[in-house]
């Protein structure tokens, strides 16, 4: 079994203690293959909260791949918004701020869908669309093809259909020709797993949205409790992928699993089997 953990928006600087100590502990039961972390991993991207976020992950039982989100811009220095808007992320996490992951069953392409234009809001330009559409055609035939960035391409609520990242209808088209199978985001705290196809027909093959929740953060949305994802690809079970949400329960202090759906790749008739646990 081969395992990815995908964290999104814990906003170190608003974490609460018990679902960070919770979620390590599920890390240590999982023991993915890699930790994807989607963005908005500080609230304001102060320097105490890079070093609370480093410390976090360097406590993880595998690396971790990084994407920094628009929390992770400095919103009240315009100094340093302008001329050094990912200094804080890079001194936690390193210079990459678009990484790329590859093993037999897994291929991950984080994309920086950030802009420190912007306020909050997230843009794929046509050119970053191209980049990401040819490292995504240069994957092998067996790894499931995931992108991995903090905004999202889809919007289930009418309230949310702001936040998605300008560009997102090229960029959904133009990935599903390219071989994605997956796009995980987060930004607004609400998870789901979503097939694109033929919610948009015009799409050449199924792809699939798996939106995340907050991990840690106490800004967790509607009263919705903080949540993450597992991606799982079991021996022998070839094109298939299961995605487990896992939800934090304050009354054990646990991450439990709340639903599984499994997914089939590569086909535009892909079917959703949603099952709540």
């Amino acid at each position: 079994m081969s395992a990815l953990l995908q964290i999104s928006d814990p906003h170190f600087g608003t974490e609460t203690p018990a679902a960070v100590a919770a979620l390590l502990a599920l890390s240590r039961e999982i023991q993915p293959d890699r930790v994807i972390l989607t963005g908005d991993i500080t609230q304001r991207a102060r320097a105490a909260q890079f070093c609370a976020a480093k410390a976090f992950c360097e406590q993880l039982p595998c690396p971790v791949i990084a994407i920094p989100g628009n929390h992770d811009i400095p919103l009240f220095n315009l100094l340093a918004r302008v001329f050094w808007p990912y200094a804080g992320y890079r001194r936690a996490f390193g210079d990459e701020l678009e990484p790329t992951w590859e093993s037999p069953l897994w291929r991950v392409i984080g994309v920086n869908s950030t802009s420190p234009r912007r306020h909050k809001d997230g843009a794929l330009s046509a050119k970053k669309i191209e980049a990401t559409c040819h490292r995504l055609r240069s994957a092998s035939s067996d790894a499931f093809q995931i992108v991995a960035l903090h905004h999202p391409l889809h919007a289930v609520t009418e309230h949310d259909q702001v936040n998605r990242a300008y560009g997102y209808r090229e960029a959904l088209h133009a990935f599903a020709d390219a071989g994605a199978d997956i796009i995980l985001g987060g930004h607004i705290h609400l998870p789901y797993v979503r097939p694109m196809y033929p919610l948009i027909s015009t799409l050449s093959r199924q792809v699939w949205i798996v939106q995340a929740g907050t991990s840690v953060s106490n800004r967790v949305r509607d009263g919705k409790p903080n949540s993450v994802h597992v991606l799982r690809r079991m021996p022998g079970a070839v094109g298939v992928c299961d995605i487990e949400q896992w939800d934090y329960a304050a009354d054990s202090r646990a991450f439990i699993r709340a639903t599984v759906t499994r997914i089939e790749r590569n086909h535009a008739s892909s079917r959703c089997a949603n099952q709540t646990l």
